[in-house]
């Protein structure tokens, strides 16, 4: 350990020994050649030497399976998101399942970089793959709804942490020339896994006894086991200091980031769909939410250790690339749930439907690969972020052409350039915020694009899920409010997709054409949210890429 508290390998300070006099001082300034970084805040970024390839593949490949399992989390639950607010009997569910991820996740990745830089990445991701794998196994074995959601907030933290985690890893180890590619592998694994989750999970509840809980419960056993993998492989030294650890936690910064969220969420969430919007929950909450916001603003701006510098926000890349990031992530979580949601509308069921869906997390691999391995080549990035979000508006254009007669193949096209364009965004504003700091801030920025993804995406499944609700309750009210057996039939119809299949034949088409409506709103807000994303990537400035870790 005093290898590191001295900033220098054990290579260095044998090397560092040989010219030792008496006269040599006790206390060295650092030379040239010293791979640490002292930014005046009495903390020490060791950067270490960028491993062999093939120990960087093995330290790499343990981190991407965690990848792999999130998102083969966050497709199983989205292409079950229906059967399972059925089976408890509150269509409503539908927006809670995402939404208590995602606010643990939103929660947890702001301060993943920061207390993995006092703490280890080793450490922070051992204990991410614990809480998934427990959060999945309260999913498995929940007997209602209260229990589903407690056990999506687990798995959001641990899910969190090891996305995260798996980013900072990529940070650390590989240099920005090199990140692209790195990235586009990283959602290699991503869309492995989305691809199978909306397969599996559709296979799961149609094809065996335990329906979707098994869909859960798979995931327990590969999350325990990289733990110890975990542990032997990856040994990147944490930022050294003389404080103590607890002296370094920014924990009011944390209590605010924390409570913004979660207001913010839980009025958006409830207002218009489990209570009115004149309801004190949303009146309440949401006005909280702005107060402890402002209040995360200004402690940020003068902490000594912020979990995120809201100093660097000034930067415009940073800034723009934030923003990009959280219109795309929006975009991408209404796509997910909604996309699924309107082909079980159609008629096909939760395996067919995943299986339609395909075509956007294997966009999402190709554009993310591609575009790293076009900002290795060229040194650029800027123009590969606008050219993947013209595609991103191009895949919202098409679904708001769809109707209920469309062929499968507009869905399925749209499907592929959201996915292809999402990753291409997401890879330039990754790669543009890391080119914009120093190496020890990296981890700090990289938080910053994940508290905006997932701000993006819980705001997106909710304003989504608000807009859809809220139109159909409308149209079906319009429609069959004054007809014997009508208000039951809403409420049925809100609650369980199956009840589609009981209507009477006389009420189906007015029906059919309430929930087609209601689609078709949240499809006009994904492409505002498309546009707003190409506007905000072109604002990205350039910046070098380095092709060595201490940027020399």
């Amino acid at each position: 350990m005093e290898e590191i508290r001295s900033g220098q390998f054990p290579a260095q300070q044998a090397q560092a020994s040989q010219f030792m006099t008496e006269r040599t001082p006790l206390l060295n300034k650092p030379d040239d050649d010293a791979r640490c970084e002292s930014h005046g805040d009495e903390e020490t970024t060791v950067i270490v030497e960028e491993p062999p390839l093939g120990r960087l593949i093995l330290i790499m490949a343990t981190a991407w399976f965690g990848i792999f399992l999130g998102a083969l989390d966050s497709t199983i639950i989205a292409t079950l998101s229906g059967p399972i607010s059925s089976e408890f009997s509150s269509l409503s569910l539908l927006s809670w399942l995402a939404t208590a991820y995602l606010i643990s996740n939103a929660a947890c990745q702001p301060i993943a970089g920061r207390l993995t830089d006092i703490f280890g990445r080793r450490s922070g991701l051992m204990l991410s793959n614990l809480l998934f794998a427990l959060g999945n196994l309260v999913c498995g074995v929940a007997t209602d709804h209260y229990t589903m959601i407690t056990g999506r907030v687990i798995a959001g933290f641990g899910g969190g942490g090891m996305i995260s985690i798996a980013t900072f890893l990529t940070s650390d180890l590989t240099p920005l020339r090199k990140r692209g590619i790195m990235q586009g592998i990283a959602n290699l694994w991503f869309g492995a896994g989305a691809m199978l989750g909306a397969v599996i999970g559709g296979l799961f509840h149609d094809h065996t006894e335990f329906g979707w809980r098994l869909a859960f419960l798979v995931q327990v056993p590969p999350a325990l086991l990289l733990i110890p993998v975990i542990g032997l492989l990856v040994k990147v030294p944490p930022k050294v200091s003389e404080k103590t650890y607890l002296a370094r936690i920014d924990f009011l910064g944390v209590l605010l980031t924390s409570s913004f969220l979660v207001l913010l969420l839980l009025g958006l969430n409830a207002g218009g769909n489990t209570v009115p919007w004149s309801h004190p929950l949303p009146l309440t909450t949401i006005p909280l939410s702005i107060v402890c916001f402002a209040g995360f603003i200004w402690w940020e701006s003068k902490v000594k250790h912020p979990i995120i510098p809201v100093g660097l926000l000034r930067d415009r890349s940073i800034l723009s690339a934030c923003a990009a990031s959280l219109f795309i992530s929006m975009l991408l979580m209404a796509t997910t749930f909604y996309v699924p949601l309107y082909l079980q509308v159609l008629g096909d069921s939760t395996t067919t439907a995943g299986l339609k869906f395909l075509p956007s997390p294997l966009g999402g691999s190709v554009g993310a690969l591609g575009t790293g391995y076009a900002m290795a080549w060229t040194g650029r990035y800027r123009r590969f972020g606008i050219l993947g979000a013209a595609s991103l508006t191009v895949g919202t254009i098409l679904f708001n052409l769809q109707s209920e007669s469309s062929p499968i193949y507009v869905t399925c096209i749209g499907l592929l350039f959201v996915g292809g364009g999402f990753s291409a965004v997401l890879t330039t504003a990754t790669v543009s915020c890391l080119a914009a700091v120093d190496h020890s801030q990296q981890a700090l920025v990289t938080s910053a694009i994940f508290l905006a993804r997932s701000v993006g995406g819980t705001l997106g499944i909710t304003m989504a899920s608000a807009a859809y609700q809220n139109t159909l309750k409308e149209k079906l009210w319009n429609l069959l409010g004054d007809k014997a057996g009508g208000p039951e039939e809403i409420r049925r119809l809100l609650d369980a997709l199956e009840e589609l299949k009981r209507l009477p034949q006389e009420w189906l088409q007015g029906v059919m054409e309430s929930f087609i409506d209601s689609f078709r709103i949240v499809w006009v807000i994904m492409a505002v949210w498309a546009v707003l994303a190409l506007l905000s990537i072109s604002l990205v400035k350039e910046h070098k890429l380095h092709s060595t870790l201490d940027r020399k």
